[in-house]
């Protein structure tokens, strides 16, 4: 008999095509995730989950998928699982470190560009025609990248491939981390770690990349916000979360930072009362930081590889709780 499996979401091939081979699948083909009912029903009698973030696997779902050997996620993040629960029912769990990496470090970069050079409002100004004068000298003055100090909040990989393209723009680069960077490792990225105030209170960029974790939960708040340069600059593409959203939204409509770039909210997506909407010192963007088709296509292949491991007995490639094989051995698992 063929393995079961339930994808949430229509995702880039190749993953749905691999499993294919192999598995018998149930797909949610709507755009909008599977509401949590729908979620809960087509789990049961499944051998294995595919899901998004937009997914929240907590207890209950787990409960009613009491047949699932497997759970992979596209992503790199993991919050949205309750690993503990999944873990303590012999549920293996995959994710998808590290292929979205560059990707996202570039588009990073493209927000610290886009936000120091007021680049989306020159765009709206133009397409406006609201472009009168040939060339000013005062018209949409930014402030430059190049020899400035950025601030990595959080060197993982994405930290490290950010610390890379800073280096080609010459800037002085702060991270602050949990845990320091080997000499040999702050040397070769041109690194100088700070304690995280430290870092808040001297770049011109913030750059935020950690993972979210209690610790990490609105550690950017009011009071931290204080410690900004008027002038700086704050980027967040890891989780909205880790910026208190009304404490950044006091900040921006005071001033009291020069501007913000977010490709990631509290709540997603965005409420249309939502007030950044209408400040003029953010940019905004719908959570693309992995949107490039080679990205995409790596996470869809790995997610696809992670799951199909599993059902085969093998190790997922990416694989979040190794504990999980002393409560149910791989060899408990293998249906292919």
């Amino acid at each position: 008999m063929r393995p079961k499996v339930y994808i949430t979401r229509k995702i880039p091939e190749p993953g749905p095509g691999l499993i294919g081979k192999y598995c018998d699948i149930v797909l949610h083909k709507r755009e909008q995730p599977p509401r949590r009912e729908e979620l809960i029903k087509n789990i049961k009698g499944k051998d294995a989950l595919l899901c998004l973030l937009t997914d929240r696997i907590d207890r209950e779902v787990i409960e009613a998928g009491a047949d699932l050997k497997v759970i992979s996620t596209l992503s790199a993040g993991f919050e949205h699982i309750d690993v503990a629960a999944a873990t303590k029912k012999g549920i293996y769990i995959g994710h998808t470190p590290g292929v979205l990496t560059e990707a996202t470090a570039d588009l990073a970069f493209a927000l610290i560009l886009a936000a120091s050079r007021n680049i989306v409002q020159a765009d709206t100004f133009v397409r406006n025609k609201r472009w009168k004068v040939p060339w000013s000298p005062s018209l949409f003055l930014g402030q430059s990248v190049r020899g400035s100090t950025i601030g990595i909040i959080g060197l993982g990989r994405i930290g490290r491939a950010v610390a890379q393209r800073a280096k080609g723009f010459g800037m002085k680069i702060l991270y602050a981390d949990a845990r320091r960077a080997s000499s040999v490792e702050e040397k070769r990225l041109h690194l100088e770690y700070r304690p995280l105030d430290g870092l808040l209170q001297e770049s011109d960029f913030v750059t935020i990349h950690a993972p979210l974790t209690e610790e990490t939960f609105h550690m950017i708040n009011a009071k931290r916000l204080k410690l900004m340069k008027p002038t700086a600059i704050l980027i967040n593409t890891s989780r909205g979360q880790t910026i208190d959203e009304k404490a950044l939204v006091q900040a921006l409509r005071e001033n009291r930072i020069a501007g913000a770039a977010l490709d990631v909210f509290e709540k997603e997506p965005v409420a249309k009362d939502n007030p950044l909407l209408r400040l003029h010192n953010v940019t905004l963007l719908p959570h693309i930081g992995s949107a490039t088709r080679e990205a995409r296509g790596r996470m869809s292949d790995l997610s696809a590889q992670n799951l199909l491991n599993v059902l085969m007995g093998k190790p997922p490639a990416h694989w979040l709780n190794p504990d999980v094989a002393n409560i149910r051995p791989l060899k408990a698992v293998k249906m292919i």
